[in-house]
């Protein structure tokens, strides 16, 4: 009966023993998990979100200033690409003003249409869930651009097409590219130019305002001075 005693505490002992082992193994590794990532789920979520609100709203507070899509030359609209074969031809035959007025008008079209984004961004900003932060966080330099990209594309479509449109008759846009895209398809054997303007401009806006989003991103994943909240700061370290 002695040595069955001691047998069993002797057991007992190195059951002890390996149980603290494991557990001061799962502490050790949760250890690890909490310094390689350095903020928690919460935070990643508040974090991502500011930094995904201040790029989204100040590129389309951006784009919607006067010259901000036309002064751009990273975002600048051209004319659709069946006209752009016959830009050169149109300024020898003497259409040159033409083809810049129907250039400007486009870009001012986009400018009017920018500040309708902050709404739809800022919706698909509060979707955001846990698990899209980290992925987002661990992802690429433009993950969060992507992001916005999937959750807002089609409704951005939705908002900027009416106000494009709307701009583009307001200013003559349509009459005289219309005008332009006559005089041009006249010419004997020359591929003919398509004056629908509208969904053209609409996808080149939107293309240019994630191109914009894009650059901030990428900025501030990259450069600690554009972390402009501690939180920011943690997170993207």
């Amino acid at each position: 009966m002695k040595y069955v005693l001691i047998l069993s505490c002797l057991f007992a002992g190195k059951q002890v023993h390996s149980q603290t082992l494991m557990d001061l193994k799962k502490n050790v590794q949760q250890n690890m998990q909490r310094t390689s990532a350095s903020f928690t789920q919460d935070e990643a979520v508040r974090a991502l979100r500011d930094a995904l609100q201040k790029g989204a709203v100040w590129a389309a507070e951006k784009v919607h200033q006067a010259d901000g899509y036309f002064k751009n030359p990273k975002i600048k609209i051209p004319l659709p690409p069946d006209a752009q074969q016959a830009e050169s031809r149109m300024r020898s035959m003497g259409l040159g003003n033409t083809v810049d007025e129907a250039v400007l008008n486009l870009n001012r079209a986009a400018e009017a249409a920018g500040e309708s984004a902050k709404e739809v961004f800022v919706q698909a900003i509060k979707n955001l869930t846990a698990e899209d932060a980290i992925s987002i966080i661990k992802g690429q330099p433009t993950a969060g651009t992507q992001y916005l990209k999937d959750q807002s594309g089609s409704q951005l479509y939705q908002r900027f097409k009416p106000i494009i449109e709307q701009a583009l008759q307001q200013v003559g846009a349509t009459r005289h590219y219309t005008a332009l895209a006559e005089q041009y398809n006249r010419i004997p054997g020359v591929a003919k130019i398509n004056p629908n303007l509208a969904d053209f401009t609409t996808q080149k806006a939107i293309e240019g305002l994630f191109l914009l989003i894009g650059e901030e991103e990428q900025n501030i994943r990259a450069n600690p001075a554009a972390r402009t909240t501690e939180l920011l700061k943690k997170v993207f370290q």
